[in-house]
């Protein structure tokens, strides 16, 4: 039986919801394959993101369980120290 969704015909909205989510492996030449929404991490540690406009930025310290509104299109190994990166969408 299909799940009933009576919200399925409303536009997604960036301060909405997440409705998926994918295993981010940190990379220093390839963008992610989808923009996430958001990020988050299972372990403490530092995120080095570069986002759609070309700049990169460490983001120091994160901690486990936070949703991180970053719409980050790479995630770089050079500088995350995190595990367990997930890609919220």
């Amino acid at each position: 039986m299909p799940i009933n969704d009576p919200f399925a015909s409303h536009a997604q909205s960036l301060n909405g919801p997440v409705t998926g989510g994918f295993d981010v492996t940190p990379d220093d030449t390839t963008d992610l394959a989808t923009l996430p929404r958001a990020l988050m991490v299972s372990t403490v540690g530092d995120v080095a993101v570069r986002f759609p406009d070309g700049s990169d930025v460490t983001l120091p310290g994160l901690s486990p369980g936070v949703i991180y509104p970053l719409r980050a299109a790479r995630v770089l190994a050079t500088g995350t120290t995190a595990t367990g990166l997930k890609g919220l969408v």
